[in-house]
């Protein structure tokens, strides 16, 4: 896939690889966003690691480069080949990989940069690890143990953060208490993350944009939330397709009913189950398709709580059966993705640039703060 000269003159990792791999063939241009979230997604064995070992150094290519910024860490045709020590990238594997003699402490502050020093009780505190600064690894669970890996990798003062399936191999209880830290984490530190997983609920947490890598290529690259409104994209991206995101303000509290008021980007207004986050705090609100319905006007008499109104932007075959449409609408800057039976679509008589209600369940919601 080639980027363009302006996305690479303003991209933080430039990078253009090709590594044969025994029978594997990895050949893979990437740019990624000075700012937010990037995921490498794609199956087992697509070459999403590999990708992340050649960035980091810890492996060569056969060809090409990788520059981070102004500075150039790998060029083979130059024979130039910076380091991982001298990279100044955080990473972080799937195994917290924490010194084992060491204190939380010493394991946080070796290899700390002195600028950081007066970050560390900020850091310390974001990731939730106060109490366990005098603690050995081996004392420490799964979830808190990568926590200090992250806290290790951030404290090192990276230009980039590489995150290799942080979350695989916990437990549902842990991996969704270490995804919250990571998606509050993610909103805190202003540098560039480069995320790889095969999970789709944890990349439509916390991502910003996606890389789709397939058998060792880049097959589609952009804003997760564009990538999601591609029906071209259905059949790879799994279960990316059964939801879109909007993201919203939090307005206020409903304690009697446990519901909480945000105000979307067009001033429109939704219920949803209750956020634990602060008034004024931005979210993120994860809508699944089938749980979208379309109103000429907003019905009296009904369960549905949320009523948006919306313009149908497109309205296309769906790639999931041909008894359904797929239902592309937008509400101000944001666009919302619905699915209708085709029967449905044909007696409401809905057209492009029509005006609808777009009806969402208060239950309907998955909140991810940002």
């Amino acid at each position: 896939m080639r980027e363009s000269a302006e996305s690479i003159a303003s991209a933080a990792l430039d990078c253009r690889l090709r590594k044969q791999l025994g029978d594997f063939s990895l050949d893979i241009s990437l740019s990624v966003p000075s700012s937010g979230v990037t995921a490498l997604f794609g199956q087992s064995g697509s070459g999403k690691t590999s990708l992340l070992r050649l960035i980091a150094g810890l492996d060569r290519p056969d060809e090409g480069h990788v520059r981070l910024g102004s500075r150039t860490l790998t060029d083979r045709a130059k024979r130039l080949h910076v380091p991982i020590h001298r990279r100044r990238l955080g990473v972080v594997f799937q195994e917290a990989r924490l010194f084992p003699h060491y204190r939380v402490r010493g394991n946080l502050t070796y290899g700390m940069a002195p600028s950081a020093r007066r970050r560390f009780d900020d850091l310390v505190s974001l990731l939730g690890i106060e109490s366990l600064l005098d603690r050995l690894p081996g004392t420490l669970s799964g979830g808190e143990a990568r926590r200090v890996a992250i806290g290790r990798a951030l404290l090192t003062e990276p230009e980039l953060l590489l995150m290799d399936e942080p979350l695989t191999g916990l437990d549902g209880d842990r991996k969704q208490e270490l995804l919250n830290y990571l998606v509050r984490m993610t909103r805190d530190i202003d540098i560039p993350i480069v995320y790889v997983s095969h999970d789709t609920a944890e990349i439509a947490a916390i991502a910003d944009h996606l890389a789709l890598v397939e058998k060792g290529r880049l097959i589609a690259h952009g804003p997760l939330d564009d990538l999601m409104m591609r029906l071209d994209l259905t059949d790879r991206l799994g279960g990316f397709d059964a939801a879109t995101r909007l993201l919203a303000r939090l307005d206020k509290h409903d304690d009697h009913y446990a519901l909480s008021h945000v105000v979307l980007n067009d001033g429109q207004r939704l219920k949803v189950p209750r956020i634990d986050r602060p008034l004024g705090a931005q979210v993120r609100l994860r809508i699944g398709v089938r749980d979208v319905a379309l109103a000429r006007e907003m019905p009296s008499g009904t369960s549905y709580r949320n009523g948006l109104r919306a313009s149908i932007d497109a309205i296309e075959p769906s790639p999931q059966s041909p008894s359904t449409v797929e239902v592309l609408l937008r509400l101000g800057d944001q666009r919302l993705r619905a699915r209708l039976t085709r029967e449905a679509c044909d007696e409401m008589q809905l057209r492009e640039g029509q005006s609808v209600i777009a009806l969402i369940r208060s239950v309907a919601f998955d909140a991810q703060s940002r």
